[in-house]
């Protein structure tokens, strides 16, 4: 079993920071284990007071919900109701974000935890994660769930 430890976690951390500060955004950076519980989270000067709860929320999502939140984002508009229960359910530690800058990390076929980025825009968030996560050797494909004679 995999698993992501501190020193795995602060290289992301570092390597968001960095490709976040050359496009001149200040973001937020979160990353935790596959259960949801934060290893490391950081914002930096400049970095909106709100967005490391946002971080550490895209980051939560994509950790227990086993798939990035853009890959969540139709199954949350076709089921509203649902999505808003999730979050309400007692095990659950933080609100469900099925959005951008919400990716799951992915080493050897198996989910280690999630990464959330949160302070630029959805696009830049989105873009963010996946470069970091590419660049550092983490996988980035993710089968898709509720696919008629797939595995969900």
């Amino acid at each position: 079993m995999t698993s992501l430890t501190l020193d795995a976690a602060e290289k992301i951390l570092d390597a968001a920071h960095q490709r976040a500060q050359a496009i001149g955004k200040a973001v937020s950076v979160a990353v935790v284990d596959a259960g949801g519980f934060p290893i490391a989270i950081r914002r930096p000067d400049g970095a909106r007071p709100l967005t490391p709860d946002i971080a550490r929320a895209k980051a939560y999502t994509a950790a227990i919900m086993q798939r990035p939140g853009t890959m969540l984002k139709k199954w949350q508009e076709s089921q509203p109701v649902f999505f808003s229960q999730l979050s309400q359910l007692p095990g659950a530690a933080m609100p469900i974000m099925a959005t951008e800058g919400s990716v799951t990390i992915k080493k050897d076929g198996e989910i280690i935890g999630g990464l959330g980025i949160a302070g630029g825009t959805a696009a830049e968030d989105q873009q963010i994660a996946e470069d970091v996560l590419k660049s550092l050797g983490y996988e980035l494909e993710f089968a898709a769930w509720g696919v008629a004679g797939g595995r969900n």
